[in-house]
């Protein structure tokens, strides 16, 4: 088995307007609103944290700077914890504070799409193959969804996306990918489909918003044209990437929450409330009510 080099560095595209959850994100970026008691975005730098990422990289946009103070230490609010001898809430924010000189942050400064969003993160990743979270989407499973890629990227190097099955009545609805030979714990993908016509998928399984990519397709996005919604596609720029380099796909079995759309949002909040020792009691009664009520 080939050595790969290593996924060290990971792109978290945060600059969307988050439109879907007005007038909430007026204020506040929609990756700062709350699934339980953590951010949205928290969710995501986990996951990306246990697959063994070393460097963060946040691309924002204006309004965003809450994330980049989200992530830095609040001196005024630790000092009164110490006064107070709230001595577990300090050692959770210690936790969860990248170390010094792991997280940078880029501006895109016009929305031209997802494409784009990661082409403005090309000077701090470099020449190394990296990591892309869509911060909308958090998930849960004993194992990550990026650290199962991860595993399969070291064996397969190349370019890996995670994939999920969807009702393939809904395929079109999605990013769908073909299923080539099985390698390692996943497979070569044969094709990529954005959103194909009822009837007309290679498959059921999306692209459920991680990716391993090469550097090459920064110099591909680069000259990328602008594709649905007169935006530079990721999409478009993969399958170009595609012509010279492979794609393996990770099919990821646990559960992806859509925190981009309400009705996500909102099943986040109850799965991960429920997965809680100090919560679920409070609540788990209640909610069977709730839903008794509703019949």
């Amino acid at each position: 088995m080939a050595q790969q080099q290593k996924i060290r560095k990971a792109v978290f595209p945060v600059a969307g307007l988050g439109t879907r959850f007005l007038p909430a994100t007026k204020a506040v970026p929609k990756e700062m609103l709350t699934v339980v008691d953590k951010p949205v975005i928290q969710y995501v730098v986990d996951e990306a944290a246990e697959a063994g990422i070393e460097h963060f990289v946040f691309v924002t946009g204006r309004g965003k700077a809450v994330i980049e103070d989200y992530f830095d230490i609040q001196y005024e609010l630790e000092q009164m914890l110490r006064e107070r001898n709230k001595n577990a809430e300090l050692t959770l924010l210690a936790g969860l504070l990248p170390k010094a000189g792991t997280a940078s942050f880029t501006r895109q400064q016009v929305p031209l799409g997802l494409g784009h969003a990661v082409w403005c993160a090309r000077d701090i990743v470099g020449s190394e193959p990296f990591a892309v979270l869509l911060p909308d989407m958090i998930m849960s499973a004993e194992k990550g969804c990026l650290r199962g890629m991860v595993e399969l990227y070291e064996k397969t190097g190349g370019n890996v996306l995670a994939v999920q099955e969807c009702d393939p009545d809904q395929a079109h609805k999605y990013g769908i990918v073909g299923v080539g030979e099985a390698v390692g714990n996943g497979f070569r993908i044969t094709q990529m489909v954005e959103k194909p016509p009822k009837g007309t998928a290679p498959s059921n399984l999306y692209i459920n918003g991680r990716y391993i990519l090469q550097p090459e397709i920064f110099k591909i996005l680069y000259t990328q044209e602008r594709g649905a919604g007169n935006e530079i596609q990721l999409t478009d720029g993969m399958l170009t990437l595609a012509k010279s380099q492979e794609f393996s796909a990770y099919k990821f079995t646990g559960e992806t929450y859509d925190c981009g759309a309400k009705d996500g949002f909102i099943l986040a909040n109850l799965a991960f409330a429920l997965q809680r020792a100090d919560i679920r009691p409070a609540i788990e009664e209640p909610l069977k009510a709730l839903i008794a009520s509703l019949k």
